[in-house]
C-alpha cells in the first residue's frame, strides 16, 4: 500500500509516517500543505491519501478542496480525511461524490493504533470508514427528519454501524446478535428510507449518505 500523508502538523505528520512505516506500509511522500501534497499525488500515484481537514495558509477547508481534487485527478484513489473534531458540513461535502474509498476520522483516533489501522485498511479495500463520533452527532441532528423517524432503536444502531463501514458479520459481533438478525434489520432500514431492492445504487451507500445530506440541508 502506497501512501501520502498531507498535514501541516509537523510532530503528527513524521509520527503518522513513523507508524505506518513500522507496519510495513509504504509512506511514499510527506507535504506540509495543499499544493505540496498535489504534486506529491502527481508524482506518486499513491494508493491512499491521508489528509487533514485544515492547512494552510487560512486553515479552514483546504484539506477537503484537495481531498476532491485529488479524487478528480486520480479516480478511485482512497483518502483518509482526519479532523480535530467533528466537522459536519466537511463530511457531507467530501462523501457527496460518493462514499466508496473514503473516510472520516477524528485525529484523536490516530493513538488508537488498531481502530485508526483497522480504518485505513478498510478505505483502502474501496469500504468507508467514518468516526463513531461523527455518526453519533450527525444522528443526534437528525430527529426531524421523518425517515428516519421511521427507524427503531436498533435499527439506528444498525445504520450508525452500517455508516462506520461495518460489515453485517461486525455488526452483529458488536451488537451481539446473529447475521440473520443484523440482515432483518438491514432490509426493514432499506424498506423505511424508500430504498427499493431494484434500486441501482449501492442501497448501504444511500442509507448512509440520506441522512448526511439531509442535516447538511438543516445545519
Amino acid at each position: 500500500m502506497r501512501i501520502v500523508i498531507a498535514e501541516d502538523d509537523a510532530l503528527l505528520r513524521e509520527g503518522l509516517a513513523l507508524l505506518l512505516r513500522a507496519e510495513g506500509l509504504d509512506v511514499v511522500a510527506t507535504a506540509a500543505a495543499p499544493a505540496e501534497f498535489l504534486t506529491a499525488l502527481d508524482d506518486h500515484r499513491p494508493d491512499v491519501a491521508i489528509v487533514d481537514v485544515r492547512m494552510p495558509p487560512t486553515h479552514t477547508d483546504e484539506g477537503i478542496v484537495a481531498a476532491v481534487e485529488a479524487r478528480r485527478r486520480q479516480p478511485g484513489l482512497a483518502v483518509l480525511v482526519l479532523s480535530a473534531y467533528v466537522e459536519q458540513s466537511f463530511a457531507t461535502e467530501l462523501l457527496a461524490g460518493g462514499a466508496a474509498r473514503l473516510g472520516y476520522l477524528l485525529k484523536e483516533r490516530v493513538g488508537r493504533v488498531e481502530e485508526f489501522l483497522g480504518a485505513l485498511h478498510r478505505v483502502a479495500g474501496g469500504g468507508t470508514a467514518i468516526d463513531p463520533e461523527v455518526v453519533a452527532q450527525l444522528f443526534a441532528r437528525t430527529r426531524l427528519d421523518e425517515r428516519l423517524d421511521r427507524l427503531s432503536p436498533r435499527e439506528r444502531e444498525v445504520l450508525a454501524l452500517m455508516a462506520e463501514g461495518l460489515g453485517n458479520t461486525a455488526i452483529g459481533a458488536r451488537l451481539v446478535v446473529t447475521d440473520g438478525a443484523v440482515h432483518k434489520h438491514i432490509r426493514s432500514i432499506f424498506a423505511k428510507l424508500d430504498l427499493p431492492p431494484d434500486d441501482s445504487a449501492d442501497r448501504r451507500v444511500t442509507a448512509v449518505l440520506r441522512y448526511l445530506d439531509d442535516v447538511r440541508l438543516r445545519a
